[in-house]
C-alpha cells in the first residue's frame, strides 16, 4: 500500500508561525546526560481564563469543537459565551473558588464548555474515568473531599453498548427520588448533576434529587463570570488521577500555569495556527487529550475534533476524512486499530491527504508502527511526545522537521524552560554520561504541585537536589545522545533480567511489528529458574493474516533471524487483546501475571519439563 506524498496535496498551505524555540540551541553539560530547554519563547504569566478570552478575541468566529457523534459544533465566541452561563449555573449550586468538581463524560462538547466554566471559576475540574465503578467514585470524592459530581446519564466506552449510570448513582446516594442528595459514602457531596445523553433509552424524570444540566444553562446572561475570590496562575486548576501502570491511582495536582504553558508549548511544536483541524481519539479525562488535545488547539485557535464519546477506530478515520483534518492523536494501540481497519478494508484508502501532523503519545512507540504511520496515513510531521501525568504531562517532543532517524527511534529534546537528567537508578545524585541508560529525572515550571492528601507519595517521587532544586523521578529508563535528543528505553521495572543481562521489551516489540502477520506484540518477564527471568511475547495477529506463518515457532524464528539468540522469546502466547489503563498503555504487571500461571499450567501439562 502506497502512503500519499506531500506532493500529491492541492491545498495552500497556511504560513508557518516562525517560534523563538526553534531559532534557540537545546544545551546539555559536557559529557553528562544533563540538558536544559530553551529559554524562549517566555512563559505564559496568565490564567487559563484570561489566556482563553484572548484567543476568543482573535478567532471568535473560528470553529472551537466540533463533536461528531453530537453533530454539534461550536466557535470560540460561542464556547465563551456558553461557559459564561455554565459558569453563573454553577455557581448557582454553591460552586466557588478551589472547590473539587468530579466530571464523568465521555468526549462531547459539554465537557468541552464544562472544563472552561470551571477554570473560570477557579473551581478544580477533576476528570474521571466514566469506566470507573461506584466504589472507584467515591473513593475519588473521599480523597478529595469533592463537593459536586457531574455525570452523563449514560457511559459510552470502547468497543461496548452505553451503561446506563443510575444503577451507580443509586449505590451513591440511595434516595434518587428524595428531594436532596444525602450519601452515607460521600459526606462531602452537595449535588450531582446528570447529562441526560440517552436519547430517550433511560427516563431520568423520578430522580429529582438529580440536578439537571440542562437547568444549567438556560441564563440569558452570556457576559463573564466573576468568581468568588482572585485567581493565581499558580493556583491548582486541575487534578488528574494517574492512569500509570499499576492498580493504584494517585491524585496529581496542576496548576493554571503548567498545563496553560503545557499546552501551548505543545501547540508550538506542532506548528499549529487557527486553519488546523485536529481529531482527538483520546480521552478528555486524560492529559492527552485534555492539555495535548484540547488546552494545544485553544492556545492556538485550532479547531478540535471529538469522532466520539469513546475510542471508535471507524469513527475516528471518519472523522479525519470528513472534516478534512490536518491532524490525527493517538497512543498505539489506537493507531494499530486504525491501521487494521484500513489493512482490511473496511475504510476506503482516501481522504487522508489533508493530514500532516499529530501526535503518538502514551507509551514507547515502535519504530515499525512510526513507518507505517508516515507510509499509510500520512503523518509525514507526526510528532513524539514523552511525559507524565505528574509533569503537567509532557517534557520531551520532535519537531515536525526533525530527522527521520531522530523522531523514529527518540522521543525528541526539551520542551522550553523544562531541564532533565539521566541519573543511576539506585543513586539518584549520580548523573550519568551520554548514551549511558538511567532513570530519567525532570525539572522546571512543569512539575505537579504535589499528590492530593499523600505527602508521603509524593515525597518518593518528588525532592530537591543538593542545590534545593526540585526534580520528578519518573521511574522511566531513558539515555540522551551529544545533541541532547532523548531515547525511552521502557519502564526501569519492565526491564527483563535474563542472566544478568537487561533486555529490553521495546526492542523486541518493534522487531515482531514488523512480521506481516502481526498486529501487535506486549513483551514481559517471566521468572526462570536457571536465568532467573526469561522473555514471553503477548502476540495479537491480524484478523486475514497471510504470508509468514504465525504460530509459536514461527514467532521465534523470526526474532531468532533479526535479533541476538537471548531475544527470542522463550514463551509465546496467542491473545485476542491486552488489558490496558484508561489511557489505552497496555498494563504489563497484568500480562506478567497472566504469563505465570499460563507457564504453571504448561509445566503442569509436561511435568515439569
Amino acid at each position: 500500500m502506497r502512503g500519499l506524498s506531500i506532493a500529491s496535496r492541492t491545498w495552500q498551505r497556511q504560513p508557518r508561525p516562525s517560534f523563538l524555540f526553534r531559532l534557540q540551541s537545546h544545551r546539555t553539560l559536557s559529557s553528562q546526560a544533563h540538558a536544559f530547554g530553551p529559554s524562549q519563547p517566555p512563559l505564559l504569566e496568565e490564567t487559563i481564563g484570561e489566556n482563553f478570552a484572548r484567543i476568543v478575541s482573535q478567532n471568535g468566529d473560528r470553529p472551537a469543537v466540533i463533536s461528531r457523534e453530537q453533530a454539534r459544533r461550536s466557535t470560540y465566541y460561542e464556547l465563551d459565551k456558553e461557559s459564561n452561563i455554565l459558569a453563573r449555573g454553577l455557581q448557582s449550586l454553591g460552586v466557588k473558588k478551589g472547590d473539587r468538581v468530579c466530571v464523568s463524560l465521555g468526549n462531547n462538547i459539554e465537557f468541552a464548555t464544562l472544563t472552561y466554566a470551571l477554570f473560570k471559576l477557579g473551581a478544580i475540574l477533576v476528570p474521571l474515568n466514566p469506566a470507573f465503578t461506584a466504589n472507584q467514585i467515591a473513593a475519588a470524592f473521599n480523597v478529595l473531599s469533592a463537593t459536586h459530581l457531574i455525570i452523563g446519564a449514560e457511559t459510552n466506552l470502547p468497543y461496548k453498548p452505553p451503561r446506563s449510570n443510575i444503577s451507580i448513582l443509586e449505590s451513591l446516594v440511595p434516595n434518587l427520588k428524595g428531594t436532596t442528595v444525602e450519601s452515607e459514602h460521600i459526606q462531602s457531596l452537595r449535588h450531582v448533576i446528570l447529562l441526560d445523553n440517552t436519547n430517550g433509552r433511560v427516563d431520568v424524570s423520578p430522580y429529582r434529587a438529580l440536578t439537571p444540566f440542562s437547568s444549567l444553562t438556560h441564563d440569558s446572561d452570556t457576559s463573564a463570570v466573576k468568581p468568588s475570590s482572585t485567581l493565581s496562575n499558580r493556583d491548582i486548576i486541575n487534578i488528574q488521577f494517574t492512569s500509570g501502570t499499576t492498580s493504584m491511582p494517585k491524585a496529581a495536582c496542576l496548576s493554571h500555569r503548567a498545563i496553560l504553558n503545557n499546552g501551548n508549548q505543545i501547540g508550538d511544536r506542532m506548528l499549529l495556527t487557527s486553519q488546523d483541524i485536529v481529531c482527538c481519539p483520546p480521552p478528555l479525562f486524560h492529559c492527552f487529550g485534555c492539555i495535548l488535545g484540547y488546552m494545544a488547539t485553544a492556545t492556538h485557535g485550532s479547531a478540535i475534533v471529538f469522532p466520539s464519546e469513546a475510542f471508535h477506530p471507524e469513527k475516528a478515520l471518519r472523522a479525519v476524512q470528513e472534516e478534512k483534518c490536518t491532524a490525527l492523536y493517538g497512543v498505539p494501540t489506537m493507531f494499530l486499530a486504525e491501521l487494521e481497519l484500513i489493512a482490511n478494508g473496511t475504510v476506503k484508502y482516501e481522504g487522508f491527504q489533508y493530514l500532516r501532523t499529530g501526535i503518538a503519545a502514551g507509551t514507547s512507540i515502535p519504530a515499525e508502527l512510526m513507518r507505517k504511520l508516515h507510509k499509510t496515513l500520512n503523518l509525514t510531521e507526526l510528532t513524539i511526545c514523552y511525559g507524565m501525568t505528574e509533569t503537567s504531562p509532557v517534557s520531551v517532543m520532535t519537531t515536525t522537521d526533525d530527522p527521520i532517524e531522530k523522531r523514529i527511534n527518540t522521543v525528541g529534546r526539551l520542551m522550553p524552560h523544562v531541564e532533565v537528567k539521566v541519573v543511576d537508578p539506585l543513586d539518584h545524585s549520580q548523573v550519568l554520561e551520554i548514551g549511558e541508560r538511567g532513570e530519567l529525572a525532570v525539572s522546571g515550571y512543569l512539575l505537579m504541585e504535589k499528590y492530593w492528601g499523600k505527602p508521603e507519595k509524593t515525597m518518593e517521587v518528588l525532592y530537591p537536589d543538593k542545590d534545593g532544586k526540585m526534580w520528578m523521578h519518573t521511574g522511566d529508563e531513558a539515555c540522551m545522545d551529544a545533541e541532547g535528543y532523548v531515547s525511552i528505553t521502557g519502564r526501569i521495572k519492565d526491564l527483563i533480567i535474563r542472566g544478568g543481562e537487561n533486555i529490553h521489551p521495546l526492542e523486541i516489540e518493534s522487531c515482531l511489528l514488523g512480521h506481516d502477520g502481526i498486529r501487535d506484540a506486549s513483551i514481559v518477564a517471566i521468572k526462570d529458574e536457571k536465568y532467573g527471568e526469561t522473555v514471553a511475547a503477548f502476540v495479537r495477529v491480524h484478523a486475514n493474516a497471510e504470508g509468514q506463518a504465525v504460530d509459536i515457532e514461527g514467532v521465534r524464528q523470526f526474532v531468532r533471524d533479526r535479533l541476538s539468540h537471548h531475544l527470542v522469546p522463550k514463551y509465546v502466547f496467542f491473545v485476542d487483546e491486552y488489558p490496558v489503563t484508561a489511557s489505552g498503555k497496555v498494563q504489563k504487571f497484568k500480562l506478567r501475571e497472566e504469563g505465570e500461571r499460563l507457564v504453571k499450567e504448561i509445566k503442569a501439562r509436561d511435568g515439569n519439563s
